[in-house]
């Protein structure tokens, strides 16, 4: 094997060179661990459970997908890591699943001690520490014939949630609804979900798997290396931060430059503080399970990095990005992030932004993008710019399913649970009016400015102004009381904010 090189050394503009001479697999070593996955596979398909019966039944694999580095097409020169994801008829659901899944797992040790010798390798069964968890996976060790490399794989019995896998299409809402509502320690299902997170990467531009190699190898080469008996986050949380910076840093080019891609990447863990990463390929916030699961995550300490195939597993929030950081920062000092001068950097913000559509009366609706962990004052600040508003503004959103609310100045639009678009709407107000909602029977909302002292039936006017009924078509209730036209809303004690129900007749 040849001696380890050294990334710290090497020129930014040398970084393409370095992947390809000294990262990408070779030949022999692919070919290798390609014979070996086919060999234990063949075992655990055709022969581990074969004339067994096992909670009262024959166990059948109904199929076999090759997970990690090997699966995503990332692998490293000499260094392999294998997930060999089995899905069993044995579990019929994600209990299940957590259930057996120990009882399977010491099966499978057994039957591989019995026949280890036809597997052709010497394999090693690496003992997993004991705690609270029952184990995920039994982690062998490979040793290759030809090479001092090991090759590392981890065998996960899985529950086949997503039965006829088809990456075009994004799995049926339940199938998270049900993840959600078992209540798994977090990401303590996503082996069901192997395809997805595999085809998230494997379908990448090759350029971009380099990257994702160079950032791989940093991390096993110099963080840890560093601490070996130290808690790091998983190299999973990495790769994904870097095919994060890659889209929002070249919009998803297939050209870029490597050292540019590398220091964007560095600067993101140095300040692992601000990184809030998810995506909605696979789930989103429509449905309403699902989605109030999301926004909850989303409220969550940061770094948040959302697995895009597991909703539960949030990656960052595992021990150690204190480390991470202070490794990043020291790398950022080094040869490989220079080219003779500093190296160029994508411009990759920390946390997506969400798209704002603003609607103001007698104004034209138009967009923003806005942070949303940067305070609403922000944002109304820009409002006031482009709509030239001299008055107090009163920002307020809606849920589908909820009431209309004031957005608060000092307050974020994360604090809201709003991380996907959303329409607000802005209303100018003057001393002494107040802001008021009224519901429409399609459950939307509409704020109006209106004096304390004025009428109920000159509220009535406005909402007819506004494109409302008629005056006359109007009956306004507050709760279950009808509001009389004469009444002012001082004497009806309606306060600012409160939402009336408008009823068409």
């Amino acid at each position: 094997m040849d001696p380890t090189p050294d990334l710290y050394c090497t020129l930014g503009n040398n970084l393409d060179h370095f992947v390809e001479h000294s990262l990408q697999p070779q030949r022999d070593w692919k070919e290798e661990g390609q014979d070996a996955w086919e060999r234990i596979e063949r075992f655990l398909r055709d022969q581990c459970f074969r004339d067994e019966l096992l909670l009262d039944q024959e166990v059948k694999v109904l199929k076999v997908v090759k997970g990690g580095s090997s699966g995503k097409g990332t692998t490293l020169n000499h260094r392999s890591d294998q997930d060999m994801v089995l899905f069993l008829s044995c579990f019929s659901s994600f209990k299940d699943q957590a259930r057996f899944r120990e009882l399977i797992i010491s099966f499978i040790e057994e039957r591989l001690h019995h026949c280890w010798r036809s597997l052709a390798y010497n394999i090693t069964v690496v003992k997993q520490r004991k705690g609270n968890r029952t184990p995920r996976s039994l982690t062998l060790k490979v040793q290759p014939r030809k090479s001092d490399g090991i090759i590392r794989m981890d065998v996960l019995p899985a529950y086949n949630a997503l039965g006829s896998f088809s990456r075009d299409l994004k799995p049926d809402p339940e199938i998270y609804e049900d993840l959600i509502r078992t209540n798994g320690n977090p990401g303590e299902f996503s082996p069901s979900f192997t395809e997805l997170q595999r085809h998230f990467v494997k379908s990448r531009p090759v350029k971009l798997k380099n990257l994702l190699r160079l950032v791989k190898f940093w991390y096993q080469q110099y963080l840890r290396s560093k601490h070996r008996r130290a808690a790091l986050p998983p190299k999973y949380s990495l790769e994904l931060l870097t095919i994060y910076a890659w889209e929002m840093g070249t919009e998803s080019s297939e050209n870029f430059n490597l050292d540019e891609g590398f220091v964007a990447v560095m600067n993101l863990l140095r300040d692992y503080q601000d990184i809030c990463v998810y995506w909605t390929k696979y789930y989103d916030f429509q449905n309403e399970v699902v989605g109030n699961f999301l926004k909850q995550q989303l409220k969550r300490h940061r770094p948040i990095i959302l697995d895009p195939a597991d909703p539960t597993n949030n990656l960052g929030s595992r021990n150690g990005w204190d480390l991470v950081a202070r490794e990043a920062f020291y790398c950022l000092l080094q040869t490989c992030c220079w080219t003779g001068i500093l190296s160029g950097s994508w411009d990759v913000l920390p946390a997506r932004e969400i798209q704002v559509t603003v609607k103001q009366t007698e104004k034209e609706t138009w967009r923003l993008w806005v942070d949303p962990y940067s305070p609403i004052r922000k944002m109304k600040a820009e409002i006031k710019r482009k709509n030239g508003t001299s008055g107090e503004l009163r920002i307020s959103f809606q849920d589908p399913q909820g009431e209309r609310q004031l957005l608060s100045s000092q307050k974020t639009l994360s604090d809201y649970g709003i991380f996907s678009k959303v329409t607000i709407r802005v209303l100018e107000t003057f001393p002494p009016e107040i802001q008021v909602f009224v519901k429409e029977s399609s459950g939307q909302s509409k704020p109006y400015a209106i004096d304390p002292g004025a009428t109920i039936y000159e509220l009535k006017g406005k909402v007819e102004d506004a494109g409302g009924p008629c005056t006359e078509n109007q009956v306004l209730m507050l709760g279950s009381k009808k509001l009389k036209d004469r009444c002012s809303l001082a004497e009806l004690q309606i306060k600012d904010c409160d939402t009336i129900q408008l009823r068409v007749i």
